[in-house]
């Protein structure tokens, strides 16, 4: 009998392992060919301006596994340790279909038939490369996509991250991000 709940209790691990394993494999995911999650963002996709040390390119950004009912996706990118902890919205591009699956390297600079690009915070409608104060220590990029219910191109163009965020209340299913470090 012993022999048993042990069998029973192994079997019953196992089942759970593979019930978790398999929860896990199919939520959300995002990843991105710029950079790895935690990884150093290369200097293409830093800013063009002086100090700056990129060249301005917007970052490539997959999706997938999105949950059932998502029509569009929302791509934001900020620095939580710009602006001296107050944070830095360095991109805001939304109304994306979710089955195109990505969003291509330089595809989000700005608005065209399949993204809008809302405003950064300098207020420009475009993608702000990295740019933290030189010897800061590496500086954190978080590239947000978010899963929501609404229509592609349904939202209006030249919204902030704070009002796009606000247009997307009640509409999100989910939201996964990738962290890219840079530093000068």
């Amino acid at each position: 009998m012993t022999s048993f709940k042990i069998f029973t209790a192994a079997g019953l691990g196992a089942i759970l392992s593979l019930c978790i394993g398999s929860a896990h494999a199919e939520g959300m995911r995002v990843t991105s060919t710029a950079f790895s999650d935690n990884g150093v963002m290369p200097a293409l996709y830093a800013g063009e301006g002086a100090g700056c040390g990129g060249k301005g390119v917007s970052p490539q950004v997959a999706w997938s596994n999105l949950p059932a009912g998502t029509k569009s996706v929302a791509i934001l990118l900020f620095d939580p340790d710009g602006n001296k902890g107050l944070s830095v919205s360095h991109w805001v591009a939304y109304n994306i279909a979710s089955e195109a699956g990505q969003l291509k390297e330089g595809a989000g600079q700005v608005d065209s038939a399949d993204v809008t690009v809302g405003k950064n915070i300098s207020g420009a409608a475009a993608y702000r490369g990295a740019c933290p104060p030189a010897g800061d220590v590496p500086h954190h990029y978080v590239m947000t996509v978010i899963a929501s219910d609404l229509a592609p191109m349904s939202l209006p163009k030249g919204l902030n991250r704070d009002e796009l965020l606000a247009a997307l209340k009640g509409h999100t299913f989910a939201g996964q991000s990738v962290v890219g470090r840079y530093g000068q």
